[in-house]
């Protein structure tokens, strides 16, 4: 599907997409059922055996699948790619139904598997997971749901949190709370809707990336290279994709936790090995990132890293260079 036919975003500049396919991708919308999902891809589509473990990029908010472009370059060419848009973000239309990790996992995951070679031999392609953000709190829903996909998912990295239920414990801290003050915001999805678009969608997308960022300034300019803050702030322009995100914070504040409790109670816990990587300066501040996660650790191996350096919340573009030394140390060992 062209770009120019997606009548829900022909008023988006395509600049950002044009450096993507600059680095070697291609872009395509899915065609599984109404929920389009826009995406980059690479070594999948077509291949009829594929060797080395797929990525999967999923950014965060309130961000796109742009956010990944200072990643793309360091991996090795011959690296298999999927990077969607979150549904409801960016170039994806929003589901039309509910907004739940569990439900937007499925979709992401289906749209993959509709793309994978046919199984050799009874192998399965290796699958790691890669999420920042919103987009890694995707990835631990994956990471638990593992045995409920007809997928190879061997291991997942998150970027830079810890889980939703812990985060939300953590608003019994009255300056964490001050902090983190969109979560019962956004998850008040009609109400913040409204504010958002009174304020300016672009407006408050520019104020909370200046709010998480860090404070080194060689760290800043690679966040904001590419006019990717803009790049950001255009579709939160879009009444859907502000409502989307909020959402997908409602889910968050509801279905989400309350699926973590039963898991926690049940001692359903992640089976695949993890990295978290992490800022010292942002999460690390307020959390024991290593002790957090290990409560939610299986069988899996947890491996934890902090990247410093005065390094804020977006850490792969903050510091691009660490954050892949750091994915491609895991990746080799799949």
């Amino acid at each position: 599907m062209s770009l120019s036919n997606v009548s829900w975003m022909e008023d988006i500049p395509n600049d950002d997409v044009t450096h993507m396919i600059g680095l070697g991708l291609e872009s395509n919308f899915s065609t599984l059922g109404e929920d389009r999902m826009f995406y980059y891809h690479r070594g999948i589509i077509g291949e009829k055996d594929i060797v080395r473990p797929i990525i999967v990029l999923i950014h965060g908010y309130p961000q796109t699948n742009f956010m990944w472009r200072h990643i793309i370059p360091l991996l090795p060419r011959d690296t298999p790619l999927f990077i969607p848009d979150v549904p409801g973000y960016g170039r994806s239309m929003p589901l039309s139904g509910r907004h739940d990790k569990r439900t937007v996992s499925n979709n992401i995951l289906n749209n993959l598997h509709l793309h994978l070679p046919p199984t050799q031999d009874g192998i399965r392609t290796p699958i790691i997971l890669v999420g920042h953000d919103r987009g890694a709190r995707l990835c631990h829903r994956m990471a638990v749901d593992v045995s409920r996909y007809n997928l190879n998912i061997v291991g997942t990295v998150f970027l830079d949190i810890v889980p939703t239920l812990v985060q939300f414990w953590s608003f019994s801290n009255p300056s964490s709370s001050v902090g983190t003050f969109h979560w019962p915001f956004l998850a008040n999805a009609e109400l913040a809707t409204n504010m958002i678009k009174a304020y300016g969608g672009d407006n408050w997308v520019k104020m909370c990336i200046d709010r998480w960022a860090g404070k080194n300034e060689v760290s800043l300019a690679k966040l904001e290279s590419d006019n990717a803050t803009n790049v950001y702030a255009q579709f939160f322009k879009k009444t859907s994709v502000i409502r989307a995100s909020c959402d997908d914070y409602r889910a968050g504040a509801d279905e989400d936790v309350k699926l973590q409790e039963t898991d926690q109670k049940a001692g359903r816990k992640i089976n695949i090995d993890v990295l978290v990587l992490y800022s010292g300066d942002y999460l690390g501040e307020r959390y024991d990132v290593q002790e957090v996660w290990g409560e939610w650790m299986d069988k899996g191996n947890l491996d934890t890293k902090d990247i410093g350096d005065g390094c804020g919340h977006f850490i792969a573009e903050e510091k691009p260079l660490e954050t892949v030394a750091a994915i491609l140390k895991f990746y080799d060992k799949f």
